[in-house]
């Protein structure tokens, strides 16, 4: 009985005394431009993230296209819920639009839902830049068919090997240009 304990702590004590992952958080972006947009309202999706992406591991890509997770890091807060409340927060500065994730909070629906789905979303040392490719759907609400839809590739400079902080930073500079163009090419 003594020899079970003795190897059932020796199997938890180093895993209970294991530090904590460093949590990495997101800075806000400041938003210095205005793109109007023709519609007052806007329902944003969840943001669909590719598989590597939607755990809380911090994720870069090596010179040979290998992902690898970044030491004992992790974002802050649940990947697509960051990435839809910041591209959606973004997304209001830009505009002046009443921009909201999914589900609509609002009484009356919304004039426009938009619908981002991420195949990237990474740091990439080889390329020195922080990715995200995928495409936009822009769905008007009010039967006006001014639907869109495109295939975008942002990329944000990297610092050569990127500590979490900058990999965070660009990872906000994408999210603001993603907003950027959403707003220019599907808002209008």
């Amino acid at each position: 009985m003594t020899l079970r304990l003795l190897c059932l702590a020796a199997l938890v004590l180093p895993v209970a005394c294991a530090p904590a992952p460093l949590r990495v958080a997101v800075p806000p972006v400041t938003v210095a431009e205005r793109i109007p947009s023709a519609f007052a309202t806007v329902e944003l999706l969840d943001v669909s993230l590719p598989a590597y992406a939607e755990t809380d591991d911090i994720f870069v890509q090596d010179e040979g296209g290998a992902l690898r997770r970044l030491g004992r890091t992790r974002w802050a807060d649940e990947p697509a819920r960051a990435f839809t409340l910041d591209l959606a927060q973004a997304l209001a500065d830009l505009t002046g639009a009443r921009v909201a994730p999914e589900p609509w909070p609002f009484e009356d629906r919304a004039a426009a839902r938009v619908d981002v789905r991420l195949s990237e979303a990474v740091a990439d040392r080889a390329r020195g830049e922080y990715v995200l490719r995928g495409q936009i759907f822009v769905a008007a609400q009010d039967g006006t068919g001014r639907d869109r839809a495109g295939a975008f590739r942002i990329a944000v400079p990297l610092p050569p090997d990127p500590g979490p902080a900058a990999i965070a930073a660009a990872r906000a500079g994408a999210t603001l240009m993603l907003a950027q163009e959403i707003a220019a090419k599907g808002l209008r």
